[in-house]
């Protein structure tokens, strides 16, 4: 019989593994917003998002509530690391009538008492913040804002259930007027335990409570020095079994916060309510469950928690006793009473090893007469329910850890685990089990088990500590970033602006010193489906060229490619030495593509801003993107190429040039005949569209529609968006190459967007608010942020191990509070840009609805350019604030493909045919 006992009470790591998987599939589940109500394990958030950095400093009150008395602590950090805290406290007991009052009466009597502690207690703070650890479950929404939902432990104080536990102390303490006292965050024990655990560079992750709080007996008053030597008493909280951890916070999909981390409260208690469980539940357990306040209900506590372990034992020597193995003769009649065996004295016995006197005295001060035999197996049964407790505590641990490792996708996870409760501290069994099977159930996790003492004054301290300095820094960054965030009005503004100089830029006399140039193309038609050939294409829009033979036909297109890239000595150089780079690149394509001897209808797209006078001609007006080739300026880039293939004896038939906005613009509306908007957004930025020839005073003729490019970029050159310009705009503009140009540009475009992310960092070192507040030299240096990076460290649910991975390669030492503030920096950056970017859309499709007198506008924008293909927000935040500001219009965003090659082919070929018609009879 008490073989098979310890076989019942014996899970084999097959089953605590299925057991780890099933507590990580409810954890995904209690964090669903979808299915968190029928999750067992509840996932609460805590809205605790950092853990302490060790620069914590200040004076910080708690008040903790528990059974019938209440603790107020005031806590000392010196910014030290938290190693060294000074703590003042005192303890007082509630009346009955208290806790079973109205809870005005409980709160004002906590104000009461700590209005007395204060009385003989100094702090030279002006404002004192204080945490407030509260054991009773609650619906916390803010980490000082929770409702209660229901009193449990003897509690049931009325009018407060559903209501803000947080606001009422803040009332009662007002009442007394301690107007410097602000109640900043709500917590439980387990939080505070991770808390406490986490000093300067080693923060803790992971809390697991196993049992009540362990604390020695100390004096009801007493007032210490530094927390190494000497540790103050915690109220005795339930005997329970609970974890939290540090969970990326874009998970817990039932809170609004997306960035960073946040701890969750696992309540795991109720894991296995729902049955998954039941084969490993014994006749012992359903015999203590039955007795139970609450059968049924927190399976997984009834099985680890020290409030229960006493009784499992007790029901095992009942049934053992019955089974005449243990006890023959003896009067058991006390054993059928509740809690007559204490987890205490399960654990004294298991302490004693092999010794069994400590056994026999227990025994016979409960009036039962054993034998050495007896106390024996009772020291084995006790054994048994301990052992079975660790190894279900390190299953629920394991989970927790695996949990973590994969959703960081990490092949390895170092974590710090805090760890407080009897079991652990006085039970080395325990920890050594806990230990040694969780590294059986979790390989891929190395947890280092860190002993807490105090977790719900010192920790609930920390908590409050972390709340204000984070709380701090929120305030600066919001006024650091306050001018980037543009208002509805400030957008309407520029969209205003814009369609101002559009018009500017559309008059013949106005024209001259328009800032938004408006250029004809001679682009008069987009594709309609007739064209049919071979054509040449050139692509120039930045570093890389490319050269492209293109093949039209009623099938659809088929095109060949080769990129080259142009020095940046031939991008800086003289212009003979860019034509010519250009023409013996287009040399080499002909010669792999054995087309040496042909010579065929040639689309260039140039992508720089020029003053077109005829479909091939086209004089450019500034270089922009990094080129400055000298003799440029001013001159026709098409007879540039010409005189170039001349000098190479190159056969070339150039028959129009583009720049990429317009080829974008046909390359979609090959596909789409309502596209007649181009839209670039990647290394710079520009857009075209078809308007009325009457409205285009630059060039002769009323009738039809010409596409203009508007080389949007340099709006803003004229000073009608210094408004919204900051001060980091300002710094990056100087150091371009063209200083006071391009300004709309430098706001929205890939190539200035890392630098102005770069130069916000910069202040924010200088603010202490990143590093520290230690200078990074690497930071120093110019277009080290690339804009990719903002794209990549914005993807939604890229953990934050891969975004300190990134900046670590840029030898950027960041912590994860500041990986989660990077982020942020970029967000707003590049929200800021897509907005802009929207704006100056909105101008564009309005004035085109107005133009053709239309209610509502129809249409679709050929868009291209990395920043709007592979950034992960940038196009929903363009759409959605075009929607905003133009909500007269629809508008069809299509992705180019390739844009300012097949386009450019297409305005070819679109040429040829009309030019083709036009020789017909």
């Amino acid at each position: 019989q008490i073989q098979q006992a310890l076989r019942a009470l014996t899970i084999p790591l097959e089953r605590l593994q299925m057991m780890k998987g099933h507590m990580m599939q409810d954890m995904r589940k209690g964090l669903s917003r979808q299915t968190h109500a029928q999750a067992t394990v509840q996932m609460l958030p805590t809205y605790i998002c950092s853990t302490p950095d060790g620069t914590e400093k200040g004076d910080f009150l708690v008040v903790e509530l528990c059974q019938s008395q209440v603790r107020i602590l005031l806590v000392t950090l010196f910014g030290d690391g938290n190693l060294s805290p000074q703590m003042v406290y005192k303890i007082f007991d509630m009346p009955e009538d208290i806790v079973h009052g109205e809870g005005e009466a409980l709160f004002d009597f906590i104000a009461q008492r700590l209005s007395e502690f204060l009385g003989d207690t100094s702090s030279s703070q002006e404002r004192i913040p204080l945490g407030f650890v509260f054991p009773f479950s609650c619906h916390q929404t803010k980490l000082d804002k929770a409702e209660l939902l229901s009193w449990s432990k003897g509690f049931s104080c009325g009018d407060v259930e559903g209501k803000d536990v947080v606001q009422l102390l803040q009332w009662a303490i007002y009442k007394q007027e301690l107007c410097h006292v602000d109640v900043v965050a709500l917590m439980n024990d387990t939080v505070g335990t991770m808390m406490t655990c986490s000093t300067e560079g080693r923060p803790c992750e992971i809390a697991l409570i196993a049992g009540e709080e362990w604390a020695s007996n100390l004096p009801e008053w007493w007032v210490m020095g530094a927390l190494h030597q000497c540790s103050p008493p915690s109220l005795p909280p339930d005997k329970g079994s609970n974890c939290c951890f540090m969970a990326e916070a874009y998970l817990v999909e039932i809170t609004e916060e997306t960035s960073g981390r946040m701890c969750i409260n696992t309540e795991w208690g109720s894991f296995g309510d729902d049955g998954m469980l039941s084969d490993i539940l014994t006749v012992y357990d359903e015999s203590m469950d039955d007795e139970s306040s609450n059968p049924g209900l927190k399976r997984f506590e009834k099985l680890v928690g020290t409030l229960y372990l006493g009784e499992i034992v007790r029901h095992v020597l009942i049934v053992l006793a019955a089974q005449k193995a243990l006890f023959t003769g003896s009067d058991v009649a006390i054993l059928k009473e509740k809690d007559v065996i204490k987890t205490q004295q399960v654990l004294e016995i298991i302490n004693n090893g092999e010794n069994t006197a400590a056994v026999k005295r227990i025994l016979e001060g409960l009036g039962l007469e054993s034998s050495e035999r007896d106390c024996s197996r009772v020291q084995q049964i006790c054994q048994a329910v301990v052992t079975r407790a660790a190894t279900l505590y390190a299953a629920g641990l394991a989970a927790v850890l695996s949990y973590m490792c994969q959703c960081r996708d990490m092949d390895q996870l170092l974590v710090n685990v805090g760890v407080d409760g009897e079991l652990y501290h006085t039970c080395t069994r325990f920890k050594e089990i806990l230990e040694n099977v969780v590294k059986l159930l979790a390989p891929e996790c190395t947890a280092t088990l860190l002993p807490s003492t105090d977790g719900s004054g010192r920790g609930a301290a920390m908590v409050t500590a972390v709340a204000v300095r984070l709380e701090a820094q929120r305030r600066e960054v919001d006024e650091l970033l306050a001018p980037l965030r543009l208002s509805r009005a400030d957008l309407e503004r520029v969209q205003a602006l814009m369609r101002q100089e559009m018009e500017l830029g559309l008059g013949q006399e106005t024209n001259p010193t328009a800032c938004v140039r408006m250029l004809p193309t001679y682009v008069c038609a987009t594709p309609d489906g007739t064209e049919q050939g071979k054509f040449l294409a050139l692509d120039l829009g930045g570093t890389n060229f490319r050269v492209l033979v293109v093949h039209v036909s009623e099938g659809g297109i088929r095109m060949a490619s080769e990129i080259y890239v142009i020095p940046t000595g031939v991008m800086q150089g003289t212009g003979d030495q860019l034509f010519d780079h250009i023409v013996d690149c287009i040399m080499d394509f002909q010669l792999k593509q054995n087309m040496m001897e042909e010579v065929l209808p040639l689309g260039f797209t140039f992508s720089f801003p020029c003053q077109q006078v005829g479909l091939d001609k086209a004089l450019l007006l500034t270089w922009t993107k990094g080129f400055s080739a000298s003799g440029c300026v001013g001159q026709d880039v098409v007879q540039m190429l010409r005189d170039a293939a001349q000098r190479k004896n190159v056969g070339l038939q150039v028959v129009a040039v583009v720049n990429d906005t317009v080829g974008t613009m046909m390359s979609c509306g090959y596909d789409d005949p309502k596209c007649e908007i181009g839209l670039i957004v990647g290394t710079g930025t520009n857009a075209c569209y078809m308007e009325e020839m009457q409205n285009v005073g630059t060039v002769e003729g009323e009738q039809g529609r010409m596409c203009i490019n508007m080389e949007w970029g340099a709006f803003g050159d004229s000073g009608c968006l210094d408004n919204i310009l900051t001060s980091f705009d300002t710094v990056v503009d100087k150091d371009t190459i063209n200083p006071g140009k391009q300004r709309y540009e430098k706001l929205i475009s890939g190539m200035y967007l890392g630098e102005i992310v770069r130069h916000i960092l910069l202040a924010m070192v200088d603010r202490e608010l990143l590093f520290k507040g230690n200078p990074s030299p690497k930071l120093q240096t110019k277009n080290i942020f690339q804009t990719k990076f903002l794209s990549t460290i914005e993807l939604n649910g890229l953990a934050l191990r891969q975004i300190r991975a990134i900046l670590q390669d840029l030898e950027l030492n960041a912590s994860f509070e500041d990986s989660v503030l990077m982020r942020e920096v970029c967000h707003v950056v590049s929200e800021r840009a897509a907005k802009l970017c929207a704006a100056g859309l909105a101008a564009v499709v309005e004035k085109m609805r107005e133009n053709r007198g239309l209610d509502q506008l129809s249409v679709t924008v050929g868009v291209d350019g990395t920043l709007y293909k592979l950034h992960p927000t940038f196009s929903h935040i363009l759409q959605e604030t075009l929607q905003d500001l133009a909500p007269k219009c629809t508008v069809t965003f299509m992705p180019s493909e390739d844009g300012s090659g097949k386009g450019a082919a297409l305005v070819a070929a679109v040429a040829c045919n009309i030019s083709s018609r036009g020789k017909q009879p």
